[in-house]
């Protein structure tokens, strides 16, 4: 059985894409008239396309020419006949095409509307990341399924599903939870304490120190380095609590998948000690440096400790990254999860009672869900350790 995430459009080959989804699987069940595929993950599928699975297993019906069958609360979804996996895949892409992304900028951050005028009812796709409103071939025998099963739009706010791909609400698997929201949210006004707090020393560092290039070269001594660097957080810290702009990553060529190809691209070319400041000149350019998504792709793509972490936000950012960088790019790597945990604790980048919340709570805002448990599984030897230090303490108090 075939396991792993691939982009939603498979036809987009950039591992920087945001919009992914785990691969589809098939499970032949019976024999002769009684043979079924069983499609063991069509829940987490649909949910990462924004759409309830009952719609996706119904296309491959229509498509196929077969009966299908759902069991949604034993998560059990049907279509009868042996199908092979490859050719559902082949079938999942045309679904997506004709019933998720946008027509206007191929992206899959939509949801289904349905419109009524008079007695027609027309479906149509509701992009949040362009804003276009595009319909869909109204003459696919699907349409009359979803018609006759609306898709349901939770309340923002309203529970924990909110934004969950089986009551049909636009966002994708990447979308944020609502906890991540509420945090966010909560920690704004401290943000903007924090930021004026550190503009105003930042004011105060040499100016001709904070961000030249060419004085990187010119003393090495450790002293020299520290100060540097400490220069380049100054700088650094004071721009890049600004929020981010939701969307802004949808493609291929967002900044963020350009600021990520930069660095692979680069890192082979620049000095160690001058990339750091290379990194923020060309996230500058881009017009990023403010964002906290930019260090997701900055972990993902050169794990380094001269990443600069100065809130909540980013240090949600920073284990973020760290998920897509173990779990994606380099799985062999999950094993050393404690250890990259532990050097961020031990220099102050991650608080304890964030890792612990973390490595408690499964998202799917990063990765996917059973990357998500892999990863975190994968902490608990530092995870027992804090808790233990903890302990300690209190036995000493």
């Amino acid at each position: 059985m075939a396991s792993g995430v691939v982009n939603i459009r498979r036809d987009v080959d950039d591992k920087f894409y945001r919009y992914r989804m785990p691969i589809l699987n098939t499970k032949i069940e019976g024999k002769g008239n009684g043979i079924k595929t069983v499609v063991p993950n069509m829940s987490d599928v649909a949910r990462a396309l924004s759409r309830p699975p009952t719609y996706t297993t119904k296309f491959f019906g229509c498509e196929l020419g077969a009966q299908t069958s759902f069991d949604e609360k034993n998560d059990r979804y049907i279509v009868n006949g042996a199908h092979n996996a490859e050719r559902l895949r082949e079938l999942l892409d045309v679904f997506i095409d004709k019933f998720v992304l946008c027509r206007s900028c191929k992206n899959p951050e939509t949801e289904l509307v349905i419109l009524k005028s008079g007695r027609n009812e027309d479906i149509i796709r509701d992009c949040k990341a362009c804003g276009e409103r595009t319909g869909v071939d109204m003459r696919h025998k699907l349409t009359t399924f979803i018609l006759k099963n609306p898709p349901v739009k939770v309340k923002k706010g309203k529970g924990k599903n909110t934004g969950d791909a089986a009551d049909g609400v636009g966002g994708g698997s990447n979308s944020p939870q609502n906890g991540d929201d509420e945090a966010d949210a909560n920690g704004a006004e401290s943000d903007d304490e924090l930021t004026k707090k550190i503009k105003a020393e930042a004011a105060e560092l040499n100016t001709d120190a904070a961000l030249d290039k060419e004085d990187w070269s010119a003393d090495t001594s450790p002293e020299a380095v520290k100060q540097r660097i400490k220069a380049l957080e100054g700088s650094m810290a004071s721009t890049v609590l600004g929020g981010d702009d939701d969307g802004s990553d949808e493609d291929a060529n967002s900044p963020y998948a350009q600021l990520g190809r930069w660095i692979d691209e680069e890192r082979d070319h620049q000095e160690p000690k001058g990339f750091a400041v290379a990194i923020y000149k060309k996230a500058e350019d881009l017009g990023i440096e403010k964002k906290h998504k930019s260090l997701l792709v900055i972990v993902q793509a050169l794990f380094t400790d001269d990443i600069m972490v100065t809130s909540e936000k980013h240090q949600k950012s920073l284990l973020g990254g760290i998920e897509r960088f173990v779990g994606l790019v380099h799985p062999d790597l999950v094993t050393a999860v404690p250890k990259i945990l532990m050097e961020l604790y031990q220099i102050d980048v991650l608080d304890e009672e964030l890792v612990t919340q973390w490595g408690t709570h499964v998202s799917k805002k990063y990765v996917d869900k059973e990357i998500s448990k892999r990863v975190r599984k994968a902490s608990e030897p530092f995870l027992k350790w804090l808790q233990e230090a903890d302990d300690d303490d209190e036995e000493d108090d």
